[in-house]
Protein backbone atom coordinates (compact mmCIF):
# COMPACT_ATOMS: atom_id res chain seq x y z
CA UNK A 1 0.00 0.00 0.00
CA UNK A 2 1.18 3.51 -0.82
CA UNK A 3 1.15 5.39 2.50
CA UNK A 4 2.06 8.74 4.03
CA UNK A 5 1.57 10.59 7.31
CA UNK A 6 -0.35 13.84 7.06
CA UNK A 7 -2.08 16.68 8.83
CA UNK A 8 -5.64 17.16 7.59
CA UNK A 9 -7.59 20.39 7.70
CA UNK A 10 -11.22 20.74 8.72
CA UNK A 11 -13.65 21.00 5.82
CA UNK A 12 -14.42 24.67 6.57
CA UNK A 13 -10.73 25.63 6.19
CA UNK A 14 -10.37 23.56 3.01
CA UNK A 15 -13.41 25.40 1.59
CA UNK A 16 -11.89 28.79 2.47
CA UNK A 17 -8.66 27.86 0.65
CA UNK A 18 -10.61 26.58 -2.36
CA UNK A 19 -12.57 29.87 -2.61
CA UNK A 20 -9.38 31.93 -2.28
CA UNK A 21 -7.78 30.07 -5.20
CA UNK A 22 -10.75 30.56 -7.55
CA UNK A 23 -9.05 33.37 -9.55
CA UNK A 24 -6.21 30.95 -10.39
CA UNK A 25 -8.59 28.13 -11.28
CA UNK A 26 -10.51 30.54 -13.56
CA UNK A 27 -7.39 31.23 -15.63
CA UNK A 28 -6.61 28.98 -18.59
CA UNK A 29 -3.57 27.46 -16.89
CA UNK A 30 -2.46 23.94 -17.83
CA UNK A 31 -3.08 22.68 -14.29
CA UNK A 32 -4.98 19.71 -12.91
CA UNK A 33 -6.57 21.27 -9.83
CA UNK A 34 -7.03 19.08 -6.80
CA UNK A 35 -10.42 18.58 -5.23
CA UNK A 36 -10.72 20.38 -1.90
CA UNK A 37 -11.30 17.03 -0.15
CA UNK A 38 -7.69 16.09 -0.91
CA UNK A 39 -6.07 19.16 0.70
CA UNK A 40 -3.59 18.09 3.39
CA UNK A 41 -0.03 18.68 4.58
CA UNK A 42 2.25 15.69 4.07
CA UNK A 43 4.68 15.22 6.95
CA UNK A 44 6.26 11.96 5.86
CA UNK A 45 5.89 10.02 2.62
CA UNK A 46 6.41 6.32 3.36
CA UNK A 47 5.94 4.86 -0.12
CA UNK A 48 4.93 1.23 -0.52
CA UNK A 49 4.36 -0.37 2.89
CA UNK A 50 3.40 -4.00 3.43
CA UNK A 51 0.18 -4.56 5.36
CA UNK A 52 2.05 -6.40 8.13
CA UNK A 53 4.30 -3.33 8.67
CA UNK A 54 1.41 -0.91 9.30
CA UNK A 55 1.31 -1.60 13.09
CA UNK A 56 4.97 -0.50 13.31
CA UNK A 57 4.09 2.81 11.63
CA UNK A 58 1.04 3.28 13.85
CA UNK A 59 3.08 2.63 16.98
CA UNK A 60 5.70 5.18 15.87
CA UNK A 61 2.94 7.73 15.22
CA UNK A 62 1.48 7.10 18.69
CA UNK A 63 4.88 7.60 20.37
CA UNK A 64 5.40 10.91 18.58
CA UNK A 65 1.82 12.07 19.24
CA UNK A 66 2.09 11.27 22.96
CA UNK A 67 5.10 13.56 23.28
CA UNK A 68 3.64 16.46 21.26
CA UNK A 69 1.26 19.19 22.43
CA UNK A 70 -1.49 20.37 20.08
CA UNK A 71 -0.54 23.60 18.31
CA UNK A 72 -1.56 25.97 15.52
CA UNK A 73 0.27 27.14 12.40
CA UNK A 74 -0.60 29.95 10.02
CA UNK A 75 -1.64 29.14 6.47
CA UNK A 76 -1.10 31.64 3.67
CA UNK A 77 1.09 32.74 0.81
CA UNK A 78 0.99 31.00 -2.55
CA UNK A 79 3.86 29.55 -4.54
CA UNK A 80 5.07 26.84 -6.87
CA UNK A 81 7.73 24.12 -7.00
CA UNK A 82 10.31 24.10 -8.50
CA UNK A 83 9.80 27.61 -9.92
CA UNK A 84 6.86 29.88 -10.63
CA UNK A 85 7.79 30.11 -14.33
CA UNK A 86 7.93 26.32 -14.85
CA UNK A 87 5.85 24.91 -11.99
CA UNK A 88 5.06 21.29 -11.34
CA UNK A 89 3.15 21.92 -8.09
CA UNK A 90 1.10 24.97 -7.07
CA UNK A 91 0.59 25.36 -3.33
CA UNK A 92 -0.46 27.46 -0.35
CA UNK A 93 2.16 27.66 2.37
CA UNK A 94 1.99 26.59 6.00
CA UNK A 95 4.09 28.39 8.59
CA UNK A 96 7.18 26.36 9.47
CA UNK A 97 6.71 27.14 13.16
CA UNK A 98 9.02 25.45 15.70
CA UNK A 99 6.27 23.04 16.79
CA UNK A 100 5.70 21.85 13.22
CA UNK A 101 9.42 21.48 12.56
CA UNK A 102 9.83 19.47 15.78
CA UNK A 103 6.88 17.23 14.89
CA UNK A 104 8.37 16.56 11.46
CA UNK A 105 11.81 15.82 12.93
CA UNK A 106 10.40 13.55 15.65
CA UNK A 107 8.56 11.54 12.98
CA UNK A 108 11.74 11.29 10.88
CA UNK A 109 13.80 10.02 13.83
CA UNK A 110 11.16 7.61 15.13
CA UNK A 111 10.40 6.15 11.70
CA UNK A 112 14.10 6.06 10.85
CA UNK A 113 14.63 3.76 13.84
CA UNK A 114 11.91 1.53 12.29
CA UNK A 115 13.81 1.26 9.00
CA UNK A 116 12.15 4.01 6.95
CA UNK A 117 14.49 6.15 4.88
CA UNK A 118 15.02 9.71 6.11
CA UNK A 119 13.89 12.64 3.95
CA UNK A 120 16.89 14.55 2.62
CA UNK A 121 15.07 17.52 1.06
CA UNK A 122 14.47 20.66 3.09
CA UNK A 123 11.04 20.80 4.76
CA UNK A 124 8.77 23.34 3.05
CA UNK A 125 5.34 22.82 4.61
CA UNK A 126 2.58 23.37 2.09
CA UNK A 127 -0.81 22.22 0.89
CA UNK A 128 -0.82 21.19 -2.77
CA UNK A 129 -3.55 22.92 -4.79
CA UNK A 130 -2.78 21.66 -8.27
CA UNK A 131 -0.27 19.92 -10.49
CA UNK A 132 0.94 21.48 -13.71
CA UNK A 133 0.72 19.53 -16.93
CA UNK A 134 3.47 19.73 -19.50
CA UNK A 135 3.14 23.21 -20.89
CA UNK A 136 4.57 25.28 -23.68
CA UNK A 137 6.95 28.11 -22.88
CA UNK A 138 5.14 31.10 -21.42
CA UNK A 139 2.06 29.10 -20.31
CA UNK A 140 2.49 30.43 -16.77
CA UNK A 141 3.28 34.05 -17.69
CA UNK A 142 1.65 36.30 -15.10
CA UNK A 143 1.24 33.54 -12.51
CA UNK A 144 3.55 35.35 -10.10
CA UNK A 145 1.43 38.51 -10.09
CA UNK A 146 -1.80 36.49 -9.95
CA UNK A 147 -0.55 34.61 -6.89
CA UNK A 148 0.59 37.86 -5.27
CA UNK A 149 -2.91 39.29 -5.72
CA UNK A 150 -4.59 36.42 -3.85
CA UNK A 151 -5.52 37.22 -0.28
CA UNK A 152 -5.73 34.35 2.17
CA UNK A 153 -4.84 33.93 5.82
CA UNK A 154 -5.89 30.87 7.74
CA UNK A 155 -4.96 28.68 10.64
CA UNK A 156 -4.18 24.98 10.80
CA UNK A 157 -5.00 23.61 14.25
CA UNK A 158 -2.83 20.51 14.64
CA UNK A 159 -4.54 18.02 16.94
CA UNK A 160 -3.71 14.66 15.35
CA UNK A 161 -1.55 12.79 12.87
CA UNK A 162 -3.21 10.68 10.18
CA UNK A 163 -1.84 7.63 8.43
CA UNK A 164 -3.13 8.03 4.88
CA UNK A 165 -3.39 5.66 1.95
CA UNK A 166 -3.00 7.01 -1.56
CA UNK A 167 -5.08 5.40 -4.31
CA UNK A 168 -3.64 6.40 -7.69
CA UNK A 169 -5.82 6.60 -10.80
CA UNK A 170 -5.82 8.41 -14.17
CA UNK A 171 -8.20 11.01 -12.64
CA UNK A 172 -5.71 11.75 -9.85
CA UNK A 173 -5.02 10.47 -6.37
CA UNK A 174 -7.70 9.72 -3.81
CA UNK A 175 -6.82 9.48 -0.14
CA UNK A 176 -8.25 7.56 2.77
CA UNK A 177 -7.41 7.69 6.47
CA UNK A 178 -6.21 4.36 7.85
CA UNK A 179 -5.64 5.53 11.43
CA UNK A 180 -5.11 8.61 13.60
CA UNK A 181 -2.95 9.48 16.59
CA UNK A 182 -4.10 12.38 18.82
CA UNK A 183 -1.46 14.80 20.10
CA UNK A 184 -1.41 14.58 23.88
CA UNK A 185 1.61 16.00 25.71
Amino acid sequence: MRLFIALNLPKKERQRIYRAVRPMRDEALPVRWLDLDTFHLTLKFLGEVRREDIPVVEEAMQRVAQSTKPFSAKVGGFGAFPTIRRPRVLWVGVEACPELRCLKQDLEWTLGACGFEAETRAFHPHITLGRARDARAGAFRGLDSLMASLDFEGTMNVRSLELMRSHLSPEGARYSVLSSARLQA
